[in-house]
């Protein structure tokens, strides 16, 4: 009898919270919960077909990603963004970009351009079908990779904790046909300087990337400070 170990043969499995977090994180991103959207526990547990329990611990990690809001009097809601908050942290995650596509550029094996030139492929595919759910996947995904590429483990704490944040403002800035279609020409641009190897260009791109992405957001951003909430946000 052939001796093997047992420990290989184990699936590994993810608390249900994590599951729920997971569901909930998509939501918040594509706008099913939009921005300062009360979270109803049975409403969503029924739709999740999950108890309350690991609902409230899914809660509580959002909560800490700073994507929920949890109150003593109103229970959970989604966090709702003022303009200066989309300003100050779209400037932030331009320099956080920047950096590690500067850094990426110089450091990134064969084997890691050929993952974003799939994924490149993965997204212009999705964009050609105006699937835009399919094209943000492969989309963060390509600016996850080049991160990781830059090899900073501080700048990609960083870089996750605040682009967590923004992921539903990223995915909304698609919802215009014409700077949809810059993107992916500025996502080109991006291929090009990293097969290159050239970190300043990059570096260069992505920060006009993320301004670009903002001036997106806020082009129909409400008069003065106030939040976007489910009352205001544009269809």
């Amino acid at each position: 009898m052939d001796v093997f170990d047992s420990t290989a043969l184990e699936i590994e499995r993810r608390p249900l919270h994590e599951e729920v977090a997971d569901r909930l994180r998509a939501m918040i991103t594509e706008g099913a919960l939009a921005p300062g959207a009360r979270l109803n526990e049975r409403v969503l547990s029924e739709a999740l077909r999950v108890s309350r329990t690991p609902l409230r611990e899914a809660f509580k990690v959002l909560a800490a990603e700073r994507l929920v809001e949890l109150s003593p009097n109103r229970g959970a809601s989604v966090v709702a963004l003022s303009r200066g908050d989309v300003e100050q942290l779209f400037e932030l995650m331009g320099a956080l970009e920047g950096l590690s596509g500067q850094l990426a550029a110089q450091r990134r094996t064969p084997a890691e351009l050929e993952e974003i030139r799939a994924l490149q492929s993965d997204m212009l595919d999705a964009h050609a079908r105006r699937d835009l759910p399919a094209y943000y996947t492969a989309n963060r995904r390509i600016h996850e990779t080049i991160n990781r590429c830059a090899r900073n483990a501080a700048l990609g704490e960083t870089y996750a904790s605040i682009n967590t944040r923004i992921q539903n403002l990223r995915f909304r800035s698609n919802f215009n046909r014409a700077k949809w279609d810059i993107a992916v020409r500025e996502h080109q641009a991006m291929l090009e300087a990293l097969e290159a190897g050239d970190g300043d260009a990059l570096r260069a791109i992505l920060e006009l990337h993320l301004r670009n992405k903002r001036d997106a957001v806020l082009e129909h951003w409400p008069v003065g400070d106030a939040a976007l909430t489910s009352d205001t946000t544009p269809t």
